[in-house]
């Protein structure tokens, strides 16, 4: 049954007293205050959710598991920020690569104007709206190779592909990839184009950018990575390496994790962003707790997409 929401607005003191109330250890008073002056209850309150008791029935009470601190909260506050920026790391590096593939092979094979013209993607893609948006995105463009076009040549807002990859946002550009041809009886495969570059089927990569789209929104508003079931996850693969039990789950960071592994090693930009990888999960591996919210594996460094 529904009912209306009393709980009053807390000062930082009455949010830490409460927390004390519920069995939660403050180490440093002082402290904890300045953390929540800064980071606020409730966004902490994801990280020291797993520090709750469970009743008989195991559902979680808002008393705390005795010996639990405040501090741990913390700490996985603080792996979970340098997770979020690790992954954005490796955002960046995919998303310049595939923009930079998109961009080629279109332009070599259609021209710098071929994206404007539906006939060249398929018949299910709503072309017109996608154009439509790129064209508002390109008028509010501020950057000056833009400004530039504007001012010389005539088409404005059409510019070359090569100029409006630069422009689009990744959904705009995971769209783009998912509106390309791909028909092998016709002689038309510009996803498999792109996609080889990668090392992956056409099908899996437009998947994948799905997931990363969503992803990248759930870093960009610093929400919680760690502990999170994925809303959008990639479909499972059918490769033994990443299935159970060999990669427990898709719906967890770690697969993620994976699929930037993959990617970064066939664009060969991966082994400093996989030896920072590996330090931070190793940060929290011996805490198989901490380790399984993240769908980590035991023996993840030998992990076959890992090693």
């Amino acid at each position: 049954m529904v009912e209306d929401y009393k709980k009053p607005a807390l000062t930082f003191s009455e949010q830490l007293d409460h927390l004390k109330h519920r069995g939660l250890v403050i180490d440093n008073e002082d402290e904890a205050l300045r953390q929540l002056s800064s980071i606020s209850y409730y966004r902490l309150s994801g990280y020291w959710y797993p520090f709750r008791e469970r009743d008989t029935q195991g559902l979680i009470s808002s008393r705390f598991i005795n010996g639990s601190r405040f501090d741990w909260a913390i700490e996985l506050y603080e792996f979970d920020r340098k997770l979020r920026s690790l992954i954005l790391d490796a955002i960046e590096r995919v998303e310049v690569a595939v923009r930079t593939q998109l961009a080629y092979h279109m332009g070599h094979k259609y021209g710098a104007f071929g994206h404007t013209d539906a006939g060249n993607f398929h018949a299910k893609f709503d072309h017109a709206r996608w154009l439509a948006k790129l064209e508002e995105e390109t008028r509010r463009s501020s950057d000056e190779f833009i400004r530039h076009y504007k001012d010389k040549y005539n088409g404005f807002p059409h510019i070359p592909v090569w100029m409006l990859i630069e422009v689009m946002s990744f959904g705009a550009l995971s769209f783009f990839y998912k509106g390309l041809r791909n028909d092998h009886k016709a002689g038309i495969e510009d996803k498999k184009a792109v996609a080889q570059h990668f090392g992956l089927h056409h099908k899996r990569l437009g998947d994948w950018l799905h997931t990363f789209t969503y992803v990248r929104n759930v870093c960009a508003h610093h929400s919680r990575l760690w502990n999170r079931k994925l809303a959008i996850r990639p479909d499972k693969a059918k490769l033994s390496e990443w299935s159970p039990p060999i990669t427990p789950r898709n719906d967890r960071v770690f697969y993620v994790l994976l699929m930037f592994r993959h990617l970064l090693r066939h664009i060969g930009n991966d082994q400093d962003w996989v030896d920072e990888a590996t330090v931070l999960i190793e940060s929290i591996s011996g805490i198989p707790a901490y380790r399984m919210a993240m769908g980590v594996p035991d023996g993840w460094r030998e992990h076959p997409l890992w090693e």
